[in-house]
């Protein structure tokens, strides 16, 4: 089992994801990761292989500081355990997004993508969705506008968390099959 948790606030939101993934801790996972949007427009990205201990002490060395982050506990299920496969995956720098699920079609549009250009550092059928999604913001005005088109593209379930570097007020989440429990305080 794997976990999302994403956060917006007035504040440094770093804190609270690594706290909601202690939460989800006892699902069982193999790596840790969180990307966090700074207030300069940047995202900053986090990974490690093993507990989320050992992302919150990176993430106490890093610091990142934003008001709109997500992150996730992965088990591997495509893909082994280490940093490159760990989520959040990014595309160009401006998307992120973290994903529970399967995507059944994801060799499929990998192929497309590649023939378009896009490179992956991954095994994983996440980074298909990062990337199809940064496709789609070259049809699309708004991220949630590209999120739509790149999911009526894919096959299997899924729940997601995507922010996009340009749209600092914005959270996406959605789900096919897969549970998401959305949370307001």
């Amino acid at each position: 089992m794997c976990g999302i948790v994403a956060a917006i606030a007035q504040r440094d939101v770093a804190k609270i994801l690594i706290e909601g993934l202690k939460t989800l801790e006892y699902r069982g996972y193999d790596s840790a990761g969180m990307a966090v949007l700074s207030s300069e427009g940047a995202i900053q990205h986090i990974r490690r292989v093993g507990k989320v201990a050992a992302l919150a002490e990176a993430v106490k060395q890093q610091a990142p500081k934003g008001g709109l982050g997500i992150a996730h506990t992965r088990w591997a299920t495509h893909g082994q355990p280490t940093e490159e496969n760990a989520h959040p995956h990014l595309s160009e720098d401006r998307i992120a997004i973290v994903h529970n699920g399967i995507i059944e079609n994801h060799h499929d549009v990998r192929e497309r993508l590649k023939q378009l250009g896009y490179q992956f550092q991954s095994e994983t059928d996440t980074e298909v969705i990062a990337h199809l999604i940064h496709h789609e913001l070259n049809h699309e005005t708004d991220l949630l506008g590209a999120v739509r088109r790149a999911l009526s593209q894919l096959q299997g379930a899924y729940a997601i968390a995507v922010i996009d570097k340009t749209e600092p007020n914005t959270l996406i989440v959605a789900r096919e099959g897969s549970p998401l429990v959305i949370g307001l305080g």
